[in-house]
């Protein structure tokens, strides 16, 4: 009995080890290929012998129009005889990649696998009559090679599913949703262990995610979701097509990126250029990657008979001799612990060792690295184990380059130490106060679909410094705030606490200390998470080419409503004086999704899967001294109308927590996070940016 007691616990321990997600082996890979590859790559990017050149070429029935039957019929001379599995293989191998992802189908829902469920498949359609998906996946077991699959969650093709459209983000029939779970039932169970299944497109409901979510799960628990299945159900996330973050992500996420923007399928007449430039850009594309933390995932678009495009296999080739020499800053490597870039380049770090990758020589040849706490043992060009002369003096090393010859692509420097190395934290908290804005604010990358992507913040982190050895923590909320739950860790001492008020009062703006000055208004552009004027501290609405227009007739407190199409949004910017450096209250109306900048920072920024036609929540602002800038994007998710509406408050009600008393180590610095303790998922935004704790 205790034998079979002790079978039955080991049994239970396995399966539970083998749903933990992400494993090691995937956050270490780091570098992947993409292959889309299917009918369109017959067309080659050209429909009645002139080339289309609106849209990618992988979704060429959509853009130059093609009748559904006679885009169906090109499987009859569908036949990829110069397709070879093995060398593909051989390829990533080559190139440094790990693994494979591949398109089991695309939105034209042609089927690169012999599906049970359709005769539209490249086995029953097709004179070339194998299951090529098959083949692939077991050539990447043989070559060590993990696998995993693309799957489109729309389908041009199957008859109870929405027709094509402009935008790819159409939601499921509950028919279209059935064959889905039935297609993805079948790859889940007939092509080996997969990696990841890259879901892409549609708008699905939460209940779609979730089904498909808990699907993948129960057939494959190690098998890794990506973010565009929708509604932040998710173990990876996903930027946007060719996008590269340039803010430290807390979760496990993926830049997917083409080795030309314009297309990720075939196009014959795509003007290619020299190799050597384009194998610098995508080098630079993997550190951008990596050295946040991501993986890089490079697409190759094979040619209608199967072979792969010369260009794309040497660019491939001369990424893999780079990646080759300079492994060990690439692989199993976390992000750059500096958490910005050098106006070198950029770093990651291993055991106790820095990566510097040089991406801009200066003319003089020498390159600084400062910001830490170490005795430096050597620095190394990593191609070649080449000592570099370098000169420290405390936290400055100088490194002299002269050495490095010229070449077109970027040296790597390893830099080793005699005891390990600390960061010098870019900020420190002195007066106990600590709130959003001297956090150093961890993202995520929420996602309910395509469209509704962009970066949410999932959590603060704090350093103070304090001489006590204990603290009694306040918290300090608003309204919203209130009757959430979230964990707060002192010096890894965490607690979860539901935010219910202890004590309150109201804060008044003193008189005439702000004024509310002009409000203007344009339309906004692409996704979501796309807000141009993030980062730039003033904006010129007058500038040359600007699309703001002056509202001279906007009423504070006036609940507006206007017609508007769902994908659509609108951007308004308030101008606002203030008397002094000081905290300013202002109530926002919006509908589905709301992303708010002050001066070009990031405030907050979040998008209702419940799909809210209209919500309410008070902001603070904190004023810097003179001219101020509120910029508000309003985005329409799904309804047919867009709320909007900007109320200043002259006074609001904040409250007050008190927490037990907390004991702080014998240490200068004392670390402080807050996270969500009522999040649906990782990705989700925080929604906390009016809170502060005082630490005391």
């Amino acid at each position: 009995m205790k034998l079979k007691i002790t079978l039955i616990l080991c049994c239970c321990a396995a399966l539970l080890s083998a749903q933990q997600k992400p494993s090691q082996e995937w956050l270490d890979r780091k570098f992947s290929m993409f292959i889309h590859f299917g009918l369109y790559s017959v067309y080659g990017g050209v429909y009645e012998g002139e080339p289309v050149k609106w849209g990618y070429s992988e979704q060429i029935q959509s853009f130059a129009g093609i009748f559904s039957d006679w885009y169906g019929n090109t499987a009859t001379r569908f036949n990829p005889i110069h397709w070879n599995p093995d060398s593909i293989v051989s390829l990533a191998k080559q190139a440094g990649m790990g693994s494979i992802v591949f398109t089991s189908k695309h939105h034209d829902g042609f089927c690169m696998y012999h599906s049970a469920h359709t005769e539209y498949n490249i086995v029953d359609a097709t004179p070339y009559g194998r299951d090529l998906m098959k083949e692939l996946a077991e050539a990447c077991q043989q070559g060590g090679v993990a696998f995993g699959v693309y799957f489109s969650l729309i389908d041009w093709h199957f008859p109870q599913a929405y027709p094509i459209s402009s935008h790819n983000a159409d939601p499921l029939t509950p028919e279209h949703y059935a064959f889905n779970l039935k297609q993805v039932e079948e790859i889940m169970t007939n092509y080996g262990p997969l990696s990841e299944i890259w879901f892409d497109m549609g708008s699905l409901t939460p209940e779609q995610s979730k089904g498909l979510y808990e699907l993948v799960n129960r057939l494959q628990p190690q098998c890794m979701i990506s973010g565009r299945l929708g509604n932040d159900y998710m173990d990876f996330s996903v930027m946007g097509d060719n996008e590269y973050p340039d803010y430290q992500i807390g979760v496990p996420w993926q830049t997917a990126a083409s080795i030309f923007d314009e297309t990720w399928g075939y196009r014959s007449w795509q003007e290619r250029g020299e190799v050597a430039p384009k194998v610098r850009e995508k080098i630079e594309s993997l550190i951008k990657v990596i050295s946040r933390g991501g993986n890089f995932l490079l697409n190759i678009g094979p040619k209608g008979d199967g072979g792969v495009v010369d260009f794309e296999r040497e660019v491939l080739t001369q990424i893999g001799q780079w990646v080759k020499a300079n492994s060990e800053a690439i692989y199993e490597t976390q992000s750059n612990p500096f958490r910005h870039p050098f106006s070198w380049g950029d770093i990651t770090t291993k055991a106790d060792r820095l990566y510097a990758f040089v991406e801009r020589m200066p003319d003089s040849k020498k390159i600084n690295l400062s910001g830490f706490k170490a005795k430096v043992k050597g620095v190394n060009l990593l191609s070649s184990g080449e000592l570099l002369p370098y000169a420290q003096e405390k936290d400055q090393l100088k490194i002299d380059l002269s050495a490095v010859t010229p070449d077109k692509t970027i040296p790597v420097l390893k830099i080793t130490f005699e005891n390990g190395y600390s960061i010098i934290p870019p900020s420190v908290v002195m007066k106990g106060v600590i709130s959003p804005r001297n956090a150093v604010s961890l993202f995520g990358h929420s996602s309910l679909n395509y469209y509704a992507g962009y970066k949410s913040v999932i959590g603060y982190d704090w350093l103070f410094r304090s001489g006590k050895r204990s603290v009694s923590p306040q918290i300090i909320f608003t309204e919203n705030e209130k009757g959430r739950s979230i964990e707060l860790a002192i010096e890894g001492q965490k607690e979860s606490i539901i935010l219910q008020p202890d004590a309150s009062r109201t804060v008044r703006l003193p008189e005439n200390s702000v004024k509310w000055g002009n409000v203007y208004r344009k339309a906004g552009r692409g996704v979501f998470g796309n807000v141009e004027e993030e980062g730039i501290q003033e904006v010129d609405v007058n500038a040359v080419g600007s699309r703001w227009v002056a509202v001279d007739d906007f009423r504070y407190g006036k609940s507006y409503t206007e017609l508007i199409l769902p994908r659509a949004s609108v951007v308004f910017l308030q101008e606002l004086e203030s008397a002094r450096e000081q905290t300013a209250a202002v109530r926002i109306e919006s509908g589905n999704a709301v992303y708010i900048l002050l001066n070009g920072e990031y405030i907050t920024a979040h998008f209702s899967p419940d799909r809210i036609k209209q919500q309410e929540e008070i902001v603070l602002l904190p004023l810097k001294q003179g001219r101020n800038q509120l910029v508000i994007k309003y985005y329409n998710g799904f309804e047919k109308e867009l709320s909007y509406g900007i109320t200043p408050l002259d006074e609001w009600t904040v409250y007050n927590r008190k927490l037990s008393p907390v004991t702080l180590e014998r240490v200068d610095d004392h670390r402080v996070s807050i996270r969500s303790g009522d999040s649906s998922s990782n990705v989700s935004p925080l929604r906390m940016n009016n809170i502060s704790v005082i630490l005391r």
